[in-house]
């Protein structure tokens, strides 16, 4: 592997040497996506937010970002820009803002560096005219899209297909599980449900604490790695520790409340404590996360009341029909 240009031969920082390259025509464009809750976005899309109208500040400031670029990235060459545009596009039901910035230079180097400053400071804005109606907004996805002009060619960011090595994997949200100090009992309850059921699962539950931070996280991170169904079981309940749902609803896109609802009742034919349950069933990307409850026999009747219509629901989140 080839030495970074930013570095040189004692390894120290350097601003690269561009006065050999030619002056070409540049181009970049990057992307973020910032997440919120879909009733803050719709404040700030209805009432203005509590600083005023979030979306064209944003759009402003990405703009002044991508200008002051060199400024805040100490390597970066100031570059003469000969444009910048800073696109917003809400999606009211998902509560995302999906923000897209381009930047074209005449120069001897390339504005990838401009039009990623503009799309980070446009979604940092955004957080900050949206902070005092929610605090865990998540900028998410801040990538280069494209380039062109220069030495080095065109790029274009392709979308690859994750492909997980099993469709489904059940994750187990407890603290005095993750601590080791109690067996997980519904996540080997639930993975052998899923293979009985034909499913293709991964042979162990993943185990994590009862955060909301590091449950979203890892939510995400399976999804993205292309598992098509991911199972959680615990943390659904009214304790404080119980933050499940809550970790959900960060990182999916649509709610499915009527398999949520189909759990609950199958759990109230058994328990009325079933009740209680606050968890939630959504999609992400083409993937489906379900709460199930954290006992053993809960987790299990739930499951069993999802399975007959698991399959479909799965192919229709591939395209399938009705």
């Amino acid at each position: 592997m080839s030495r970074p240009t930013h570095l040189d031969a004692d390894g120290a920082p350097r601003m690269v040497d561009v006065g050999d390259k030619p002056i070409t025509s540049r181009r970049a464009v990057a992307a973020a996506v910032v997440r919120m809750q879909p009733e803050v976005l719709a404040t700030l899309l209805d009432a203005g937010g509590p600083k005023g109208d979030a979306l064209v500040t944003a759009r402003l400031a990405g703009i002044g970002g991508a200008k002051r670029t060199s400024d805040l990235i100490p390597l970066c060459h100031p570059l003469p820009l000969d444009r910048v545009d800073v696109e917003l596009t809400p999606d009211r039901a998902a509560g995302t803002v999906t923000i897209r910035a381009e930047a074209r230079a005449t120069a001897r180097t390339g504005v990838e560096m401009e039009a990623l400053t503009a799309a980070s400071v446009a979604a940092l804005t955004l957080y900050d005219m949206a902070k005092a109606l929610q605090r865990d907004i998540v900028i998410e996805r801040v990538e280069l899209l494209e380039k062109s002009g220069g030495r080095s060619g065109g790029y274009r960011r392709e979308e690859r297909a994750a492909s997980a090595e099993h469709e489904a994997i059940v994750v187990t949200c407890s603290n005095r599980s993750a601590a080791g100090e109690r067996e997980d009992a519904s996540g080997p309850t639930l993975v052998a449900a899923l293979r009985e059921a034909g499913f293709n699962v991964a042979p162990e539950a993943l185990i994590i604490a009862d955060d909301e931070v590091e449950i979203a996280s890892v939510l995400a991170r399976l999804v993205d790695a292309g598992h098509r169904l991911i199972l959680t079981t615990g943390g659904t309940g009214l304790t404080p520790t119980d933050v499940t749902p809550s970790a959900t609803r960060r990182v999916i896109d649509r709610e499915a409340p009527g398999l949520a609802e189909l759990m609950r009742a199958a759990g109230m034919l058994s328990t009325p404590m079933a009740a209680l349950s606050r968890g939630v069933v959504g999609t992400r990307n083409g993937a489906l996360i379900a709460n199930l409850p954290g006992s053993p026999k809960g987790a299990s009747e739930s499951l069993a009341a999802l399975l007959p219509v698991l399959r479909h629901a799965l192919d229709q989140l591939a395209g399938g029909d009705h």
